[in-house]
């Protein structure tokens, strides 16, 4: 069995980065967001990158770090808002957009893991969305073509893993995680917990070995709430 495992998440991308490439980051808002790979990302200095992620992080975390840094050309993502860089960075010109809705960008990534170079949906149909795509009729309605997506590294976020590259997520940080960790051409793996190979249920598995190509522990596991709102109990 080949040894998957790196010692630090900078090793881990060791000889992957380079500028203009296209990287799919896993998470859901403030879930499962390879939080130690995009460090590593910032640190190692890539530019002119695509990226391909749900959102970009939030002020002063996850993926807003690399947008701190100017080091995002492009992003395709589903949901902008609440992110105050994004929209500065979006509106002055300095950053290209590609905004799909939340099921299409799901299903364009599940498309390219699964080796689909093209599908037809109708979400989209009549809005700007479909501007510059094809569209064809199934059963008397209009249905938009969108094509798959992949990338030249796909980095995720698990809560165990194995040396094999086994993956189990946690509740809803499994969002995009999974599907992305198939449409990689190189998949990166940081988890929370590193367990021996064979302790895994193989039927817990949510993402098989074969997918993840390296896998390194997580450096960063803070659970940020975010949106807290909270009142007084009425018995206090």
């Amino acid at each position: 069995m080949p040894n998957k495992l790196y010692p630090n998440p900078a090793a881990a991308l060791d000889g992957l980065l380079f500028d203009g490439m296209t990287i799919m980051s896993g998470g859901f808002g403030l879930a499962g967001n390879p939080e130690s790979l995009i460090l590593a990302i910032r640190d190692a200095g890539t530019r002119n990158l695509t990226i391909i992620s749900n959102n970009c992080g939030a002020d002063g975390f996850g993926l807003w770090m690399l947008l701190a840094n100017r080091q995002i050309r492009k992003m395709i993502s589903s949901y902008v808002g609440e992110n105050r860089l994004f929209e500065q960075l979006y509106l002055s010109g300095e950053l290209e957009l590609e905004l799909n809705p939340q099921g299409t960008l799901a299903e364009r990534i599940r498309a390219g893991g699964a080796g689909i170079a093209a599908f037809y949906t109708r979400t989209g149909v009549g809005t700007v969305v479909a501007q510059g795509k094809r569209t064809e009729v199934f059963e008397g309605h209009t249905y938009l073509r969108e094509t798959w997506l992949r990338a030249d590294v796909a980095i995720v976020k698990a809560w165990r893993g194995d040396a094999a590259g086994n993956l189990v997520y946690r509740k809803t940080a499994r969002n995009f995680n999974q599907d992305m960790a198939t449409a990689g051409k190189v998949t990166v793996a940081e988890v929370e917990e590193i367990v021996p190979v064979g302790s895994l249920d193989p039927d817990q598995v949510h993402t098989p070995g074969i997918y993840v190509d390296r896998i390194v522990k997580s450096t960063v596991n803070e659970k940020r709430i975010e949106k807290l709102s909270v009142r007084p109990r009425e018995n206090a």
